[in-house]
């Protein structure tokens, strides 16, 4: 569920569309929260979807090999990628990176959503450099230091 007021339009830097703010946020808010997740998925039921499907397109890693399939989730699926994103994926929950402006797009780096070192099939947009998920010890690792350093200051 995207917490803060905003429109679908289409994307600033990528093909497609992206979620962009129709209000002010402070650094350290929450952009981007769970909502009604009812299962997880294994890497075996995550390696057994099918390539593309919209499962397959609605799969992000919540935690260590777990996945969460969502397909109810419309919008939050609107959430491009970023090498310099405005937020912070973390155990599910994206955090404002910075203060964020009325109109500003919602971006989280991808690495953090996806397996380990797994590769995604398009390129960042903005460098044209792969999109290669971090491992499960880089991953919180990263996210934890980093949302340490949006909190304190």
């Amino acid at each position: 569920m995207i917490v803060p007021k905003y429109q679908v339009r289409p994307a600033a830097y990528a093909d497609g569309k992206g979620v962009f703010l129709l209000e002010s946020v402070k650094r350290g808010q929450v952009l981007v929260a769970p909502d009604a997740i009812n299962k997880v998925y294994n890497a075996a039921q995550r390696a057994a979807l099918v390539p593309g499907s919209p499962e397959d397109d609605a799969c992000v890693r919540w935690f260590e090999s777990y996945h969460t399939v969502s397909t109810d989730w419309p919008d939050d699926c609107y959430v491009n990628h970023s090498f310099n994103p405005s937020g912070l994926w973390h155990l599910g929950f994206v955090f404002a990176t910075r203060d964020l402006a009325a109109g500003d797009e919602i971006t989280a780096d991808y690495r953090f959503l996806v397996n380990d070192n797994e590769v995604m099939p398009f390129t960042d947009a903005a460098t044209g450099r792969d999109i290669v998920g971090y491992t499960w010890e880089e991953n919180l690792r990263l996210s934890t230091e980093m949302l340490l350093k949006l909190l304190h200051q």
